[in-house]
């Protein structure tokens, strides 16, 4: 893949003191390439292959969804969905065996840290971005909800830490404070459970891509995005002009975005810190002046954006069930003959349980 730390140039600005180097390649060195030939070629097949298997099992429904039209294109596509995993393995296995076939004398250190570094950046950096596509199409709201929260949270710190900071967080950014931390975790929290209720309000936000077409800005917001209201009784005064809240049941879990965005996702951005003091670099890159590269504010967001897949997954998909997502589900993978059998068994079970209640009745 190319893998070096800094190119020749970074390290000589490294050495007059200018810190402003982009991190293109991790510790690649040009007399071992020229003895490994197609090397590079072999980085490319792993990315290749997890670039396969990760964003084949995110996207996989809206994929087949797409060709219901074409019916063998659609024979084509779930065929390859369905033997996706084997594919994927089969893939990856003979670029294990290629790597081994490779080995040479003098260069097996460097080959070995090479394959390492091919797999680290691909479980660190490649898969975490995988969940930020599944987000999308789960919902623009849930990319862009956990997306603005770490942006806050990282204004708010800057903010708190410049006004009021006084007691510093950790050595591994000695700019960060604990006043920062504190007055960004409240901020963010906050701001969680507002933003979730206006852009909760937008279709265009909460509909999940069911496939890779355009009809998708219009659909049923399902139970989280619908208001609940909530009466205050007697805990306001009688001139108060409003006496009940609206609130989105997923305000609620907005808040559990906020906590995760303010509490934990900053140590994405501690470990970059120490990966750069590692290598004594100052940024990622100069891309943004002052505040380093794009690299350097993608940290958090790789973390958040796991979390926010995740939390979707165990507390929101499941409550969001819907006559329509169930045969979804059922039948995307089914053949014409076999959806009509599952019409027919169906009607066949309805008939039995109106039966059944119609004798219950009578009795």
């Amino acid at each position: 893949m190319g893998i070096e730390l800094m190119d020749s140039h970074c390290l000589s600005m490294i050495r007059t003191n200018i810190n402003q180097c982009l991190p293109v390649r991790i510790l690649q060195k040009s007399s071992e390439e020229k003895q490994l030939p197609g090397f590079r070629v072999l980085n490319w097949h792993f990315f290749f292959t997890a670039m396969l298997y990760t964003y084949g099992r995110f996207l996989s429904r809206q994929l087949v969804n797409t060709v219901t039209s074409d019916h063998l294109l659609y024979k084509v596509v779930s065929g390859l969905i369905k033997y996706q995993m084997f594919i994927c393995y089969f893939l990856y296995i003979a670029g294990f065996v290629w790597f081994i076939l490779t080995l040479k004398k003098k260069t097996y250190k460097y080959q070995f840290k090479q394959y390492a570094w091919t797999h680290m950046i691909l479980l660190t950096v490649f898969a975490q971005s995988a969940f930020t596509v599944a987000n999308i199409f789960e919902g623009i709201f849930w990319f862009l909800l956990p997306a603005s929260l770490i942006v806050i949270n990282d204004i708010f710190a800057y903010l708190f830490g410049f006004f009021l900071g006084r007691t510093p967080l950790i050595k591994l950014s000695p700019k960060k404070t604990w006043e920062g931390f504190i007055g960004a975790s409240v901020t963010t929290i906050i701001s969680a459970f507002l933003l979730a209720n206006v852009m909760g309000h937008s279709q265009w936000l909460t509909c999940p891509r069911k496939d890779l077409l355009t009809g998708w800005l219009y659909c049923d917001p399902g139970p989280m995005f619908k208001p609940e209201h909530y009466s205050l009784g007697e805990w306001v005064p009688h001139w108060f002009p409003w006496k009940e809240l609206a609130i989105m049941p997923v305000q609620w879990h907005a808040l559990a975005l906020g906590l995760f965005a303010s509490i934990i996702a900053p140590f994405g951005g501690f470990f970059a810190s120490g990966f750069k003091r590692a290598f004594k670099i100052k940024d990622f890159g100069d891309s943004i002046p002052g505040h380093g590269g794009i690299t350097d504010r993608m940290d958090c967001q790789m973390v958040m954006a796991v979390f926010a897949y995740i939390y979707h997954q165990s507390f929101i998909a499941p409550q969001n069930f819907s006559v329509e997502i169930i045969l979804d589900q059922i039948i995307r993978n089914l053949t014409y003959e076999e959806q009509k059998y599952v019409y027919e068994q169906l009607g066949e079970m309805f008939r039995e349980r109106q039966l059944a209640h119609w004798l219950k009745a009578e009795s």
